[in-house]
């Protein structure tokens, strides 16, 4: 089930008002410190709160605000909130009970989206005919994906951009309400760390990067 756009931006909350014109890529120096620093959280370590209504506007926005060739907006987004993470998490365990997997494994599906306050499921809708490449389409999505999680921490809390099983299982993708041709690019889970987050292997810079 989507959830209405007036949900979550209501009429006197638009980005900017009309007489304002805003302002693009204004010096941001603290915006490099956040890229150089932005580390996920694990989904499993994730505790209250969440992003406030007007916080979610603000990371959703940011996310549209990626990189999209053609102006396609070849991407939507899902909502899992409160009860809705409830509703999400029964599809779960149906879809693993019709696939006789033991109780202990239908239960831990049942509480996945509990894992954090919120979840945004963002769903790749690329056109087939269309002049501009699938392919490109598709990392739109994964572009606002990865807006989505600065915009996260930006705003204090942890993100952390999964797929899992889910992600692709037929049942699933039909009961979230995912159309043809559409897919997930990924559930991303935002709240709050339960614990400090730990530096991770980063890559070696001399290895990856090639002058021509």
């Amino acid at each position: 089930m989507t959830v209405r756009p007036e949900a979550v931006f209501p009429s006197e909350r638009k980005p900017y008002p009309m007489s304002h014109k805003p302002e693009f890529n204004h010096p941001a120096p603290h915006t490099i410190e956040l890229l150089l620093s932005r580390r996920s959280g694990s989904a499993k370590a994730m505790k209250e709160p969440g992003p406030s209504k007007k916080q979610l506007g603000q990371i959703l926005q940011a996310g549209c605000r990626a990189p999209d060739h053609g102006k396609l907006f070849p991407w939507r987004f899902i909502l899992f909130e409160g009860k809705g993470r409830e509703r999400a998490g029964e599809i779960l365990a149906q879809a693993m009970e019709a696939e006789g997997e033991r109780d202990k494994q239908v239960e831990e599906e049942r509480g996945r989206f509990l894992r954090a306050p919120v979840v945004i499921g963002v769903v790749s809708a690329a056109r087939e005919q269309h002049k501009i490449p699938v392919w490109e389409q598709e990392l739109s999505a994964g572009a606002v994906c990865q807006n989505i999680l600065i915009a996260a921490t930006a705003l204090g809390f942890v993100g952390n951009w999964l797929t899992e099983w889910y992600a692709y299982h037929p049942l699933v993708k039909h009961k979230l309400g995912l159309k043809a041709g559409e897919r997930f690019a990924g559930f991303i889970y935002i709240g709050t760390a339960k614990d400090e987050l730990e530096e991770r292997p980063r890559p070696d810079m001399d290895a990856i990067v090639t002058v021509f």
